[in-house]
Protein backbone atom coordinates (compact mmCIF):
# COMPACT_ATOMS: atom_id res chain seq x y z
CA UNK A 1 0.00 0.00 0.00
CA UNK A 2 1.55 3.27 -1.36
CA UNK A 3 1.24 6.40 1.09
CA UNK A 4 -0.84 8.58 -1.39
CA UNK A 5 -4.96 8.27 -0.47
CA UNK A 6 -6.35 5.54 -2.70
CA UNK A 7 -10.40 5.26 -3.60
CA UNK A 8 -10.68 2.36 -1.06
CA UNK A 9 -9.22 4.24 1.44
CA UNK A 10 -11.25 8.05 0.42
CA UNK A 11 -14.09 5.62 0.26
CA UNK A 12 -13.30 4.37 4.12
CA UNK A 13 -13.02 8.25 5.52
CA UNK A 14 -16.16 9.36 4.11
CA UNK A 15 -18.04 6.41 5.25
CA UNK A 16 -20.90 7.21 7.92
CA UNK A 17 -19.43 6.49 11.95
CA UNK A 18 -21.60 3.72 12.28
CA UNK A 19 -20.78 2.14 8.98
CA UNK A 20 -16.84 2.83 9.49
CA UNK A 21 -17.34 1.32 12.68
CA UNK A 22 -19.11 -1.94 11.60
CA UNK A 23 -16.26 -2.25 9.00
CA UNK A 24 -13.57 -1.73 11.51
CA UNK A 25 -14.66 -4.24 14.11
CA UNK A 26 -14.17 -6.62 11.44
CA UNK A 27 -10.88 -5.92 11.37
CA UNK A 28 -10.25 -5.90 15.31
CA UNK A 29 -13.12 -6.79 17.44
CA UNK A 30 -12.12 -4.08 20.37
CA UNK A 31 -13.86 -1.21 20.34
CA UNK A 32 -11.62 0.73 21.98
CA UNK A 33 -9.02 0.24 19.08
CA UNK A 34 -11.65 1.11 16.57
CA UNK A 35 -12.54 3.82 18.55
CA UNK A 36 -8.94 4.93 17.78
CA UNK A 37 -9.16 4.67 14.57
CA UNK A 38 -12.21 5.92 14.10
CA UNK A 39 -11.35 9.61 15.75
CA UNK A 40 -8.67 10.13 13.83
CA UNK A 41 -10.50 10.26 10.33
CA UNK A 42 -9.82 11.16 7.36
CA UNK A 43 -6.53 9.81 6.52
CA UNK A 44 -4.75 11.53 4.56
CA UNK A 45 -3.01 7.98 3.18
CA UNK A 46 -2.62 4.48 3.88
CA UNK A 47 0.59 4.54 5.70
CA UNK A 48 -1.08 7.16 8.55
CA UNK A 49 -3.83 4.63 8.51
CA UNK A 50 -1.69 1.65 9.17
CA UNK A 51 0.64 4.12 11.73
CA UNK A 52 -2.38 4.92 13.64
CA UNK A 53 -3.23 1.14 14.19
CA UNK A 54 -0.38 0.56 15.03
CA UNK A 55 -0.62 3.24 17.99
CA UNK A 56 -4.15 2.21 19.15
CA UNK A 57 -2.81 -1.52 19.25
CA UNK A 58 -0.01 -0.59 21.17
CA UNK A 59 -2.29 1.76 23.61
CA UNK A 60 -5.27 -1.66 23.81
CA UNK A 61 -5.52 -1.89 27.79
CA UNK A 62 -5.37 -6.04 29.21
CA UNK A 63 -9.41 -5.87 28.65
CA UNK A 64 -8.98 -4.29 25.08
CA UNK A 65 -6.74 -6.27 23.90
CA UNK A 66 -8.71 -9.39 25.81
CA UNK A 67 -11.46 -8.04 23.42
CA UNK A 68 -9.61 -7.78 20.69
CA UNK A 69 -8.71 -12.15 20.42
CA UNK A 70 -12.09 -12.99 21.57
CA UNK A 71 -12.97 -11.91 17.94
CA UNK A 72 -10.46 -14.65 16.71
CA UNK A 73 -11.37 -17.95 16.40
CA UNK A 74 -9.27 -21.18 16.98
CA UNK A 75 -6.19 -22.02 14.57
CA UNK A 76 -7.62 -24.82 12.42
CA UNK A 77 -10.89 -23.73 13.44
CA UNK A 78 -12.06 -20.42 11.40
CA UNK A 79 -15.55 -19.32 12.23
CA UNK A 80 -18.25 -21.05 9.90
CA UNK A 81 -19.40 -18.55 7.07
CA UNK A 82 -16.51 -16.31 7.73
CA UNK A 83 -14.43 -15.67 4.49
CA UNK A 84 -11.64 -13.77 6.38
CA UNK A 85 -10.89 -16.35 9.40
CA UNK A 86 -10.93 -18.76 6.53
CA UNK A 87 -8.78 -16.78 3.88
CA UNK A 88 -6.27 -16.26 7.01
CA UNK A 89 -6.14 -20.10 8.55
CA UNK A 90 -5.59 -21.63 5.01
CA UNK A 91 -2.39 -23.10 5.45
CA UNK A 92 -4.45 -25.31 7.91
CA UNK A 93 -6.83 -26.13 5.08
CA UNK A 94 -4.73 -28.76 3.32
CA UNK A 95 -3.40 -30.28 6.78
CA UNK A 96 -3.32 -33.73 7.90
CA UNK A 97 -6.02 -35.41 10.45
CA UNK A 98 -3.26 -35.71 12.33
CA UNK A 99 -2.05 -32.04 12.38
CA UNK A 100 -5.46 -30.75 12.76
CA UNK A 101 -5.90 -33.04 15.84
CA UNK A 102 -2.27 -32.11 17.35
CA UNK A 103 -3.53 -28.34 16.79
CA UNK A 104 -6.70 -28.70 18.58
CA UNK A 105 -4.68 -30.35 21.77
CA UNK A 106 -2.20 -27.30 21.46
CA UNK A 107 -4.62 -24.71 21.02
CA UNK A 108 -6.96 -26.31 24.29
CA UNK A 109 -3.40 -26.06 26.60
CA UNK A 110 -2.65 -22.88 25.07
CA UNK A 111 -6.03 -21.64 26.52
CA UNK A 112 -5.72 -23.29 29.78
CA UNK A 113 -2.25 -21.88 30.08
CA UNK A 114 -3.04 -17.96 29.47
CA UNK A 115 -7.06 -17.86 29.50
CA UNK A 116 -7.73 -16.68 25.71
CA UNK A 117 -7.18 -17.64 22.08
CA UNK A 118 -3.75 -18.72 20.35
CA UNK A 119 -3.32 -15.87 18.07
CA UNK A 120 -0.84 -15.94 15.06
CA UNK A 121 -0.85 -13.77 12.04
CA UNK A 122 -1.42 -17.02 9.95
CA UNK A 123 -1.18 -15.27 7.03
CA UNK A 124 1.28 -17.19 4.52
CA UNK A 125 1.76 -19.52 7.28
CA UNK A 126 1.41 -23.34 6.82
CA UNK A 127 -0.13 -25.45 9.31
CA UNK A 128 3.46 -26.78 10.58
CA UNK A 129 4.31 -23.61 11.17
CA UNK A 130 1.84 -22.63 13.08
CA UNK A 131 2.21 -25.72 15.03
CA UNK A 132 5.52 -25.04 15.83
CA UNK A 133 4.67 -21.52 17.02
CA UNK A 134 2.28 -22.73 19.06
CA UNK A 135 4.84 -24.97 20.80
CA UNK A 136 7.66 -22.64 21.22
CA UNK A 137 4.97 -20.32 22.56
CA UNK A 138 3.58 -22.26 25.23
CA UNK A 139 6.21 -22.22 27.81
CA UNK A 140 6.35 -18.22 27.63
CA UNK A 141 5.35 -15.98 30.56
CA UNK A 142 1.95 -14.33 30.82
CA UNK A 143 3.87 -11.50 30.17
CA UNK A 144 6.03 -12.72 27.01
CA UNK A 145 2.92 -13.83 25.66
CA UNK A 146 1.21 -10.63 26.02
CA UNK A 147 3.90 -9.06 24.03
CA UNK A 148 3.75 -11.40 21.29
CA UNK A 149 0.03 -11.39 21.08
CA UNK A 150 -0.02 -7.53 20.72
CA UNK A 151 2.76 -7.51 18.13
CA UNK A 152 0.49 -10.63 16.33
CA UNK A 153 -2.44 -8.27 16.58
CA UNK A 154 -0.79 -5.64 14.64
CA UNK A 155 0.28 -7.69 12.26
CA UNK A 156 -3.61 -8.93 11.62
CA UNK A 157 -4.86 -5.63 11.74
CA UNK A 158 -2.71 -4.44 9.66
CA UNK A 159 -3.28 -6.79 6.90
CA UNK A 160 -7.05 -6.37 7.03
CA UNK A 161 -6.84 -2.38 6.97
CA UNK A 162 -5.48 -3.01 3.70
CA UNK A 163 -7.82 -5.17 2.50
CA UNK A 164 -10.67 -3.01 3.74
CA UNK A 165 -9.03 -0.09 1.77
CA UNK A 166 -7.82 -1.60 -1.27
CA UNK A 167 -11.35 -3.92 -1.91
CA UNK A 168 -13.00 -3.07 -4.88
CA UNK A 169 -10.23 -1.00 -6.33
Amino acid sequence: MTSSSTPGLARFNTLADDEATTALHEVCASAAWGRAILSRRPYAGAEALLLASDAATAALTPKDLGDAMAGHPPIGRPKPGDPTSSHEQRGMAGATEALKAEMLELNLAYQERFGHVFLICATGATGEQMRDAVKSRIGNSPEQERGIVRTELGKINRIRLTRLVTEGE
